[in-house]
């Protein structure tokens, strides 16, 4: 599966935090196998988050897209609206699992306001950004990646669970 991590934060964007949600998410990506073919610390900025999302989707044709950060409530929270302006479509199940879910470690999941979807042949997942959030995102998609990945790709996923018609 290649795939890419961006993460939206203006301040590890100019230097002043270190991204530790984005290097969780290579790690857990690289443990299963997957190729980190970019990696990606930008601004909240709604244009330049969709543009990179469009960039990974359609110019790199990666498989995968986790975004980590500006999923909550602040004015400057724009990446679930920047997803929205490239999705061709949605997967709220995915969005719903991750804030339902969530919510057993902290009732503040449910602020998170990600989304996921479907762009051509690429899967994008808002995740929020802190590092302990990433991880309890991680075991709830990780074992459905391999599957949606491959739905997504037109290909039949070898489980059972679900095919394309």
């Amino acid at each position: 599966m290649k795939s890419a991590v961006v993460t939206v934060s203006d301040r590890s964007a100019r230097g002043e935090r270190e991204d530790l949600s984005g290097k969780v998410l290579q790690e857990r990506l690289r443990a299963t196998g997957a190729e980190v073919a970019a990696y990606r610390v930008i601004p909240d900025e709604q244009a330049l988050i969709s543009a990179v999302l469009v960039e990974l989707s359609d110019e790199l044709s990666v498989d995968l897209i986790l975004t980590t950060g500006g999923t909550g409530p602040a004015p400057r929270d724009v990446t679930p609206e920047a997803t929205q302006a490239v999705l061709d479509r949605e997967m709220p199940g995915l969005a719903e699992l991750l804030r339902s879910e969530g919510r057993r470690h902290t009732p503040f999941a449910v602020l998170s306001r990600g989304r996921a979807g479907i762009r051509g042949r690429t899967l994008v997942v808002n995740l929020p950004g802190s590092p302990k959030a990433v991880e309890e995102s991680w075991e709830m998609l990780a074992p459905l990646l391999p599957v949606v990945v491959a739905l997504v790709r037109g290909e039949a996923a070898g489980d059972g669970i679900c095919h394309p018609a």
